[in-house]
């Protein structure tokens, strides 16, 4: 099974997230989940906005069109992405 997985006109990508890291990045794959570190602490949003904002910012999409469709408040995640094309999350593992 891959970290992503398209679904009509939607991509679901599998993330697993470490928050409170040094650094934002992405670290690769972690069984069938994308492992991204966060800077920003689990507290009030903080972590789950920080990821939106870097995925938006890594894909080029806009930040309406990722939602976090399941794990709100845990390290695994599904982020809904509109507008993304496969070919620009397979370079999230490249960069």
């Amino acid at each position: 099974m891959s970290f992503y997985k398209v679904i009509k006109d939607r991509i679901n990508l599998s993330v697993y997230v470490v928050p409170r890291s040094s650094k934002t990045e992405v670290i690769g794959l972690y069984g069938d989940f994308l492992k991204i570190k966060l800077k920003s602490p689990p507290v009030d949003n903080e972590a789950n906005e920080e990821l939106i904002r870097y995925i938006s910012e890594k894909l080029k999409i806009s930040k309406s069109n990722i939602r976090i469709v399941s794990g709100q408040t845990q390290k695994k995640k599904i982020l809904s992405l509109f507008g993304g094309t496969i070919d620009k999350i397979k370079t999230l593992l490249t960069e």
